[in-house]
């Protein structure tokens, strides 16, 4: 595995080199299996990776079991305008169904973090589970020497290049999708091709309105692939049972009653259903702490009792060789602006990560990606955090 130091060298070359590099990795006649959701992001990609003379073929990937009858789940119609999409371009279209690999690997883990009064990111768990190790493994097994996906995340060197591997934010910084890979090995992500990365949201719109094709207006599928568009307690309350419990402020007065403690997570304003308080200023109330052993809830009206500047994470994953004490940037969630950290390594293995300022809603459960400046260098697993 590179080291930070010479991923360092890599980044002081110009944009065109990098560039060259990029291009470097395209060879003409290589069989690429893309990863097809029926969404606008990757058929653009499958444009593009045929533009550079790979020999392009679809994948598309049924994850979850619509066993439940409900009208939520998409993927009938997404099906559909992935076979549509692979019409027009001429691409052949394989399917796959992979909902018991989901099952087992994403959606347990997902209601057991919940079970634990956590808060769990099953986009993260599905990329390193599903999207970067069955997807990985179903298409070389068709033969395939790259995977490919709509992700906007750019790459640079590995593949048939001597420059050092590099997985990079995507040029769109509305879109930058590197946060979601952080827990994928980086022997995974060699094998993946990213044609979007250089491009704005708006320029793939506009290359499928060019293409004529009929989803260039699609909207961008949001939220959990197996909860859809109902609503989030709805679905929790089929899996896990509802144990209510007391609402207390942070001085141990009585404010309400919750529903169940897995309903809410850290910082959470909206749905805590307290209304005014008498005695109590006009403020919005927030979660700042939930206690498992007396099954209450913890709520305050002051911000800075939802503040830490340091949390603990276990289960890392590195793209470089990391040096500790490591100085570098993170981000504890999707779409943040880089926050100025200083990362240590405990005896037990667990990283101790000190931020520069302290951070809204450090929530148990949830993923720390790790940047150095442009490149994303790992990720880890938050156990806890706190304020000193």
């Amino acid at each position: 595995m590179p080291t930070l130091e010479s991923h360092h060298l890599a980044r002081q070359m110009s944009p065109n080199q990098n560039d060259q590099i990029a291009e470097q990795t395209a060879a003409p006649g290589k069989r690429v299996i893309l990863g097809m959701s029926g969404g606008v992001d990757s058929s653009v990609a499958a444009h593009l990776l045929m533009q550079q003379g790979y020999e392009v073929e679809g994948l598309f990937m049924k994850n979850w079991e619509e066993d439940d009858g409900s009208e939520y789940c998409t993927a009938i119609t997404d099906l559909e305008d992935a076979q549509a999409v692979c019409e027009k371009l001429g691409l052949k279209l394989h399917t796959a169904n992979f909902s018991a690999e989901y099952w087992d690997n994403v959606f347990e883990h997902f209601l057991s973090e919940y079970k634990r009064w956590r808060t769990p990111n099953p986009d993260i768990l599905c990329n390193r589970e599903i999207k970067f190790q069955q997807f990985v493994d179903y298409a070389t097994s068709l033969g395939a020497d790259y995977i490919a996906t709509g992700h906007y995340v750019r790459r640079s060197g590995g593949l048939d290049t001597q420059q050092p591997f590099r997985i990079l934010k995507g040029v769109d910084n509305n879109k930058d999708q590197t946060y979601f890979l952080q827990a994928v090995p980086e022997q995974q992500l060699e094998k993946c091709l990213f044609p979007l990365g250089d491009l704005e949201k708006t320029k793939v719109r506009e290359i499928a309105s060019d293409l004529g094709l009929a989803n260039d207006k699609k909207k961008d599928s949001t939220g959990i692939c197996f909860i859809g568009e109902r609503r989030f307690a709805d679905f929790l309350a089929t899996y896990i049972e509802d144990i209510p419990g007391p609402i207390k402020d942070k001085q141990g007065r009585s404010i309400g009653e919750h529903r169940g403690l897995h309903y809410y997570t850290l910082g959470q304003r909206q749905g805590i259903n307290i209304g005014g308080v008498a005695g109590r200023k006009e403020r919005p109330w927030y979660v700042c702490a939930k206690q498992p052993q007396t099954n209450t809830l913890v709520i305050s009206q002051e911000q800075n009792d939802i503040l830490g500047n340091w949390l603990h994470a276990d289960d890392a994953n590195w793209l470089v060789e990391a040096k500790f004490p490591l100085q570098c940037q993170a981000r504890i969630r999707y779409r943040q602006a880089d926050q100025t950290c200083t990362v240590s390594q405990a005896a037990n293995g667990q990283l101790l990560v000190k931020f520069e300022h302290p951070q809204r809603a450090i929530a148990p459960g949830q993923y720390v990606a790790f940047y150095d400046d442009e490149q994303m260098i790992g990720g880890a697993v938050i156990e806890h955090a706190g304020t000193h």
